[in-house]
């Protein structure tokens, strides 16, 4: 069963107005590489570059683009410093959720004042094309929200970076923006970053799961979604619950070495076509029982789509009053059992698949158990 909303305010206490995911960057070990993988498998665009080419002796940038999603790609160039020392720990893994905003210097003043931790001051980075302000405050782990307002700049992306184009032409696998980004904490944590995302950034709890909601027979975690007032930003938060076995959560802080981005949802207005498409590039995803099939239309009634396909794909369907939504869930982008990725096509729902939980995350154990962490 659907879990429904919980009441919405009357009106948005955002400490300030957030217009949506900037950009999502990734500190990954070769970033030359992961493009290749975003380029040929995801279908993302390679518009920008920065590196000793340009200037920048430390690290080399990938910028990534797909309809509304930029993606940065980053690694190191050399073995120390903090970038080097988050590769270390962490293996491939999104650093920064950036927002864009429309003042960043006063976005990042209210939200000192309301007790984030800051990262990096207000500062303007210009070139011939305008100014970018950019500051960035601490989240979960070695998380960052990049605050970036770009009303004053007319170039690609930031200064730095220069337009590039791959001898490789990418095709669209039709993805148009993030949907939401689900973060996985420590046993405890879950409610004190609500409690921050609500303080710092005024979110509001628009659901919440406990271990009853989503658990198996083996695991269980709780989970609670923070959007802010437009809904732009939704970032669901879990946490591992008691269970017979380890939970995902726990596989993925273990590996990880802590907190940090679980998986990134991404929308698409057509996922059969997305998934079919990804599919046939590589990306491999969660394979789902037959039987899931067998009942879904009687738990959530008339849909568009043909089953067949959807079964064929491994596509799951939840409802709630507004719509329903069709959703898929890829297996890790990277050797360690870290981040995933999410497709998700919304057909009036503003849920996030609770009556999907139990066939996903036992699906999810069946991964787990071939890696031996179960």
């Amino acid at each position: 069963m659907a879990t429904a909303a919980l009441p919405s305010p009357t009106e948005a206490h955002d400490t300030f107005p957030i217009n949506g995911t900037d950009y999502i960057e990734f500190y990954v070990g070769n970033a030359k590489q992961s493009s290749l993988f975003y380029q040929h498998v995801m279908g993302f665009q390679l518009v920008g570059y920065r590196g000793p080419e340009t200037g920048v002796r430390n690290q080399a940038s990938y910028l990534l683009q797909q309809d509304k999603i930029r993606f940065v790609l980053t690694s190191p160039l050399t073995p120390d410093g903090d970038m080097a020392d988050h590769v270390r720990r962490h293996g491939d893994g999104v650093r920064d959720l950036a927002f864009w905003v429309d003042d960043a210097r006063d976005a990042y003043v209210k939200a000192i004042e309301r007790g984030a931790r800051s990262v990096r001051a207000p500062e303007v980075i210009a070139d011939e094309n305008g100014e970018v302000v950019i500051a960035a405050i601490a989240t979960y782990g070695d998380t960052i929200h990049s605050i970036v307002e770009r009303r004053n700049y007319r170039g690609l992306f930031l200064p730095g970076f220069v337009p590039v184009q791959s001898n490789y032409t990418a095709v669209s696998t039709g993805l148009k923006y993030v949907d939401h980004c689900v973060g996985n904490v420590e046993l405890g944590r879950m409610n004190y970053w609500v409690e921050y995302y609500s303080r710092v950034l005024g979110f509001f709890n628009l659901l919440s799961f406990d271990d009853k909601q989503i658990s198996t027979e083996y695991s269980a975690l709780m989970s609670k979604v923070m959007s802010n007032g437009n809904g732009r930003i939704k970032f669901p938060i879990n946490e591992p619950a008691a269970g017979k076995k380890k939970s995902q959560v726990e596989e993925y802080l273990d590996f990880y070495g802590g907190p940090g981005v679980q998986h990134i949802a991404i929308a698409t207005d057509d996922i059969v076509k997305t998934v079919g498409d990804l599919k046939q590039r590589g990306l491999e995803f969660l394979s789902i029982p037959a039987a899931y099939y067998d009942t879904v239309l009687a738990r959530v009634g008339k849909i568009d789509e043909e089953l067949a396909p959807l079964a064929a794909l491994g596509i799951l369907v939840d409802h709630d009053d507004e719509g329903y939504l069709l959703q898929v869930f890829s297996k890790p982008v990277q050797d360690r059992p870290t981040l995933f990725v999410e497709i998700i096509q919304r057909k009036g729902a503003k849920s996030f698949g609770a009556g999907n939980f139990k066939a996903l995350f036992e699906s999810l154990e069946r991964e787990q158990a071939l890696r031996g962490n179960l």
